[in-house]
């Protein structure tokens, strides 16, 4: 792959404030994480769970726009650490649509550990608790869109 087309990529993820960006061109892979992370693989080298994995993920169904306010608040009457959406995308639930859920409700969480995934642009965003604690809440359906700093769950 160019050199100058790797500078331009990274300096868009710089800009744009995404957290990972993933390109695929002829047998080359590139993936550039936020934190300097950046490798380039021949695509016969590339791992096929994550070659699966954003292939995978459902189509989203038709959306409808949530009220504004609602969206970015969680339930009165919950108590606990709001985990907030960093972005703007599709939240999912599963790694792939066939697979279980990365955390269910009353389940224990570390901080790091992935809740969810967030797809944007066809990338695939792991949302990470920032937060250890138990999930008290879950504020979104699997498939719903969402939008930056919305609420999506309520550790406890």
């Amino acid at each position: 792959m160019d050199l100058r087309k790797l500078k331009k990529l990274i300096d868009l993820v710089q800009e744009s404030g995404i957290a990972e960006l993933e390109i695929t061109e002829g047998e080359e892979r590139v993936r550039i994480a936020r934190g300097g992370a950046i490798s380039v693989t021949p695509l016969a080298a590339a791992t096929p769970a994550v070659a699966a994995n954003s292939a995978a993920a459902p189509a989203p169904a038709a959306a409808t726009p949530a009220p504004s306010g609602a969206a970015t608040e969680p339930p009165p009457d919950s108590e606990g650490h709001v985990v907030k959406s960093p972005m703007v995308g599709t939240f999912y639930r599963t790694p792939s649509p066939d697979a279980k859920p990365f955390i269910e409700i009353g389940a224990t969480v570390k901080q790091g550990q992935t809740l969810c995934v967030i797809e944007a642009m066809k990338l695939m965003n792991e949302i990470e608790a920032d937060a250890s604690g138990i999930i008290k809440a879950i504020l979104v359906e699997n498939g719903q869109p969402v939008e930056y700093g919305q609420a999506l769950f309520v550790i406890g």
